[in-house]
């Protein structure tokens, strides 16, 4: 990417600019790292019309041979250009290293798996009576919309853009402005892409949401997928029932790591130290509510406590740093004032806190809550906070797991053979780790009961997300 001019948007098969442009800026210590197009209405349209023909006119939607070498061609530019990714994740982003490679690590494979199911599709076919054949099979449901948070912008987007291509489909992203020029180097790994049909992707940077809306409401857009907060997906949900289009949501959660008395805390307390810090907490799956069972509880307290306190905080790109900064001093002032009112109604453990006032530097903090109800506790905090929560027999374990309103994730720790899948069953979680944390493969479904979503993103179900079914009814004489 040419530092000297702003980043572009992809859309029609060609890199196009925007009458307006936003800078971007480090979340560690505020520099101007670039600028990048900043996408407009008007641009939303050109994109949902290139999409629309492209699905209507192209041989993309028919030919399982074209969608099957784009998408290995896409996970080859990707793994050639991940360490640019890399880097500039840590540095816009703010993860640290280690996190912003563990994100590139992901997103090739995915492309891989979608573009093997590309070629493995299969539907039913029966004579139901003597002469009546009939037979059902998916086809692709049109025109995609993926709207994508900045947390993770690489793999989130080809976690959604990978299935609806290897459905064929046509696409339309909408990439945050938080994440300008890593948006950038994936628009430019689009146009690179050999045999990609004009308009098959169109990929735009938007600071507001203007776009985004468009994409809820255009009849022209016939899926939606869609990341981000429970409140944001309320919305969309119910501004799209007016075209009544598919509806994918993976939205917030509130993870209950359970930690029973027989779990080997020596691997316990590293993992929620991680559940807890990873991307700085800003993450659908952070481990954000630790359950001691009593007897470990002490412990368990002390451990995590000083594992916590003494987390490396800088920035991503610094190899030293532990934890890198928030998105922006304003999410860590958010985060600050949760903490700040929690420490009326409970027991701070580790008081953590932007590192100077106006930062995006965030020491973590853990909070010990008596009563499940209060705000820490029900409400998606987005930071490095978790809560501390003790309990005395399974039942307790699982009402108190269960009592928020989320549901994407939990995780299980005990050293019996049982009782991991005992529990398991009984919480309202769409994924359940058994002595482990954030474990997500590209094989299997992920996505949230109760407010935590709809639909599933990944494995089979990913793909059919994208698609119609169709029934053929033939007589024969």
């Amino acid at each position: 990417m040419n530092a000297s001019s702003p980043a572009q948007h992809f859309i029609n098969g060609q890199l196009v600019a925007s009458t307006r442009t936003a800078a971007s800026t480090s979340p560690a210590d505020g520099a101007v790292l670039g600028e990048f197009a900043d996408a407009d209405i008007a641009q939303g349209a050109q994109a949902i019309a290139a999409a629309r023909a492209a699905f209507e006119d192209s041989a993309w939607s028919r030919d399982r041979q074209l969608r099957h070498r784009v998408l290995h061609a896409m996970a080859d530019r990707i793994e050639q250009r991940s360490d640019e990714l890399i880097a500039m994740l840590a540095q816009e982003n703010g993860k640290v290293l280690g996190e912003a490679a563990f994100e590139l690590s992901l997103t090739p494979s995915k492309l891989r798996y979608y573009a093997a199911l590309a070629l493995t599709e299969a539907g039913r076919a029966t004579e139901v009576a003597p002469g009546l054949h009939m037979s059902s099979v998916p086809e692709p449901i049109g025109v995609a919309g993926v709207i994508v948070p900045w947390n993770s912008p690489v793999v989130l987007t080809i976690r959604s853009l990978a299935p609806a291509l290897a459905a064929g489909c046509t696409a339309v992203v909408k990439l945050p402005g938080q994440t300008g020029l890593v948006n950038g180097i994936l628009n430019e790994i689009f146009a690179d892409i050999p045999d990609l049909p004009v308009g098959v992707i169109n990929s735009l940077t938007e600071t507001g949401d203007e776009v985004a809306r468009l994409l809820v409401s255009s009849p022209d857009v016939d899926a939606l997928s869609y990341t981000g907060s429970t409140r944001v997906g309320r919305q969309i949900m119910a501004d799209a029932s007016r075209t009544l289009k598919r509806v994918s949501l993976e939205l917030g959660g509130k993870t209950p790591m359970i930690v029973f008395d027989d779990a080997d805390l020596a691997a316990v307390v590293p993992m929620l130290t991680m559940a807890v810090t990873t991307f700085s907490g800003q993450f659908c799956m952070t481990g954000s509510r630790v359950l001691a069972q009593r007897g470990i509880a002490a412990q368990l307290r002390e451990e995590l406590s000083k594992a916590l306190s003494e987390v490396r905080v800088g920035p991503g790109d610094d190899p030293a740093s532990e934890m890198g900064p928030m998105i922006d001093a304003a999410s860590a002032a958010r985060v600050d004032g949760i903490v700040a009112e929690a420490e009326d109604y409970a027991t701070v453990l580790v008081r953590g806190g932007q590192l100077a006032e106006g930062s995006a530097l965030y020491r973590p903090s853990l909070i010990e809550v008596d009563d499940p109800s209060t705000r820490i506790v029900q409400e998606e905090v987005f930071g490095p906070v978790a809560t501390f929560e003790v309990f005395d027999s399974e039942t307790e374990a699982v009402e108190l797991a269960n009592c928020t309103e989320f549901g994407l994730a939990a995780s299980v720790w005990s050293r019996d053979i049982d009782r991991p899948r005992r529990v398991a069953r009984r919480l309202k979680a769409g994924t359940v780790w058994t002595n482990a944390w954030a474990v997500v493969v590209d094989q299997f479904e992920e996505g949230g009961f109760k407010q935590s979503g709809l639909g599933r993103l990944n494995g089979l179900r990913g793909l059919e997300e994208f698609q119609e079914h169709k029934t053929y009814a033939q007589v024969v004489e």
